[in-house]
């Protein structure tokens, strides 16, 4: 406060008596009206008071001033020493955040001295810079750790400018816009740990599965199966026990586990090499036992937990299995998973979908099915044969068919030249956007992730969706479908479709046009029956075969046309080799119609030079980056492609990339390849 205004305040408080003769004159001149000597007796008390007043206000004020002053002083030195010697660290920074003043808390905890000052804040707590002072009275508060001890720092505007006006070394204009930022530090070191404790001590609920139960008891001889039954639950037992968890078997290839937070941490660590530790058991067991694990964290109780625990241990064993899925609220988390999902021998779950399905398309209206966008052989095949299912049953049904690429055509164009075509086969989006509603089947095929099919807005309209996809899952996917058939073993869509087509119905009928496409599929998906094929594939194709499928003319619709396969050979003579196993080359893409297609041919060439591992083809189409990714047994290409925001099989994947060039790309799958090799994973 300044002079003129400590001088204005005791003005008021002093000249108070003084205005009170105004009214004792005014009483005094009724006074006169009733008594004249009555009057002129107050009239002499009046002047007698005011003489005092005066003399009171003239000799008092000075002292009463300076006794006021004093213990404002005084009080400001008490003030000054509470705040120096309180406990809470406290420091006064100008607008660059340089240190003005900091009381004994805060000099104890940095080393921050008040004489010679010349550290700013920002160098101290890195987190507290100018740009975040407050701007006005609310204060800021901001989390930050020094040393080994947590704080929350409140930062509190003070306008210092009429302070400074007052004092006369600033210009009253200039002064307005001055401000001192105080600064205090909360410690939360206790509070922390108490959280880090309770964090600590939280349940998780998770589910183990061995893979493939059958198969590794078959594989054994039969005195020998009890015996690595109790040696495989013995090593999952004895792990988490080791942990501090606990393990239950429900069912001979099924087990419960809970355990504390900090545990999983240890596990996350560890990378789950409890994988590896169950794959070492072996009594003369031709198969590797595998298995899965799905843990539920954070979800809430100890229940919903283990309802996120199922929904994890789904998504393991719908990604192929020997991995572990950790399902944190809406995130997954994903471990191992670096071998080839296991062929499952019996046609049982086949069979059981394969009736669902029929169920479904009789109750329905109307079917529309659809693949992923920029259809390929493999989800246009796939769909024909559904196609070729549901009209057995007389119903109405569609094929949503986008963007064609120069690969397609001819499959495509055989349909409409034949004769037997009916013109409503082919829908194009936007007629499938208006014909979709409540009471539409919605089949997807060949993908489960909703960004990538044909016709996203499809799955926002109708309710009854069901997804056929034999790609291993992500995260991101298909959500609320009645029945999902998802077997990342299978080589291709097309041989699922081919195994339902042999229990859907009776008098299923497949014409030669729809066998051969369908046929198309697995041959393209298995580069000609040399990658990811089974007994069943070749089942599958047997039985294609004998619907009418003919090789020759499959053969003569992917022919490639010059400019393709020149694209291609320039693919292949400008690839490089990064850290000496992995193959990366770019796609020209100017002149190919389909550059994506000579990308994914180029990558599977690039597998046949010595030394390569994995190969990585990019190419740009449509303003948006194709990486296609292949790799023979070495490398699991699924789990790069997934931290590059894509997916597919562990020796077939790829992803799309928006907003960057083909260089920034080729960096960001180096960076990728870099972060992954330092963590293990590849």
């Amino acid at each position: 406060m300044s002079d003129k205004s400590i001088n204005a305040t005791f003005k008021r408080y002093l000249g108070g008596p003084l205005w009170l003769i105004f009214v004792l004159v005014i009483f005094n001149a009724a006074v006169y009206t009733i008594s004249r000597s009555a009057g002129l007796v107050m009239s002499v008390g009046i002047v007698l008071y005011l003489v005092l007043q005066i003399v009171i206000y003239t000799i008092r004020k000075q002292t009463l001033l300076a006794q006021l002053m004093g213990f404002a002083s005084q009080y400001g030195r008490i003030q000054q020493k509470l705040i120096r010697d309180m406990g809470l660290p406290f420091a006064v920074t100008d607008q660059r955040g340089k240190f003005l003043w900091v009381n004994h808390a805060f000099s104890d905890l940095t080393g921050v001295e008040n004489n010679g000052i010349k550290k700013t804040v920002s160098g101290l707590f890195p987190g507290i810079t100018p740009d975040i002072f407050p701007q006005d009275e609310i204060p800021q508060d901001l989390e930050l750790v020094f040393g080994k001890q947590f704080f929350i720092a409140q930062i509190h505007r003070i306008e210092a400018g009429d302070m400074l006006a007052d004092s006369g070394f600033v210009e009253e204009e200039q002064a307005g816009d001055i401000c001192l930022y105080a600064i205090i530090l909360h410690d939360q070191t206790e509070l922390h740990a108490y959280m880090e404790k309770y964090n600590d001590e939280k349940l998780v609920a998770g589910l183990i599965y061995i893979d493939n139960y059958e198969e590794a008891l078959d594989s054994v001889e039969e005195v020998r199966r009890s015996l690595l039954t109790a040696l495989i639950e013995r090593r999952i037992t004895k792990y988490f026990h080791d942990l501090d968890g606990v393990v239950k078997s429900f069912e001979k290839d099924k087990f419960l586990l809970v355990m504390h937070n900090r545990a999983l941490d240890q596990l996350k660590s560890m990378r789950f090499n409890i994988l590896e530790n169950v794959k070492s058991v072996n009594i003369g067991n031709d198969m590797e036992v595998t298995i899965s694990i799905g843990i539920g964290q954070n979800a809430g109780s100890l229940n919903d937990n283990f309802d996120a625990a199922r929904t994890a241990i789904d998504l393991a064993l719908g990604r192929g299995g020997d991995q572990v899925v950790i399902k944190d609220h809406d995130s997954n988390y994903f471990f191992g998973g670096k071998t080839e999902a296991v062929e499952k021998s019996t046609r049982v779950k086949a069979r059981v979908k394969a009736h669902a399905l029929k169920e479904f398309i009789e109750s329905a209206d109307e079917i529309v099915i659809m693949g992923h966008q920029l259809i390929d052989a493999d989800a246009f095949g796939a769909a024909v044969g559904l196609y070729r299912a549901s009209r057995t049953l007389n119903k109405k049904v569609h094929i949503v068919i986008g963007q064609i690429t120069s690969s397609m055509r001819p499959l495509i164009d055989m349909f409409r030249e034949s004769p037997d075509f009916n013109p409503e086969m082919f829908l194009t989006k936007e007629e499938a956007e208006s014909l979709v509603n409540n009471n539409t089947l919605l089949i997807v095929v060949d993908t489960s992730k909703p960004n990538y099919t044909e016709c996203p807005s499809l799955l926002r309209k109708t309710k009854t969706i069901v997804v056929l996809d034999h790609h291993r899952q992500s995260g991101d996917t298909i959500k609320g479908a009645v029945l999902s058939y998802v077997e990342p073993y299978a080589s291709s869509s097309c041989e699922m479709v081919a195994e339902i087509l042999q229990y859907f119905a009776e008098g299923v009928r497949i014409r030669n046009i729809e066998a051969d496409a369908l046929y198309a599929g697995v041959m393209i998906d298995t580069d000609n029956f040399m990658q990811k094929t089974g007994v069943r594939t070749f089942e599958a194709a047997a039985f294609l075969r004998k619907n009418g499928a003919d090789v020759t003319r499959v053969r003569k619709l992917f022919r490639e046309n010059m400019n393709d396969y020149r694209a291609r050979g320039e693919t292949i003579r400008s690839a490089i080799q990064y850290r000496e196993r992995f193959a990366i080359a770019v796609c020209p893409a100017e002149g190919i119609e389909s550059p994506t297609i000579v990308a994914s041919q180029s990558a599977n060439a690039l597998l046949n030079i010595v030394g390569v591992h994995a190969s990585f083809v990019l190419t740009e189409y449509d303003n948006r980056i194709y990486i296609s990714a292949r790799a023979i047994d070495e490398v699991n290409v699924q789990i790069i492609m997934e931290h590059m925001g894509g997916g597919g099989h562990l020796n077939m994947a790829g992803c799309q990339l928006d907003d960057m060039t083909i260089e920034e790309a080729i960096e960001q799958l180096k960076r990728t390849l870099d972060e992954m090799i330092e963590a293990g994973e590849v």
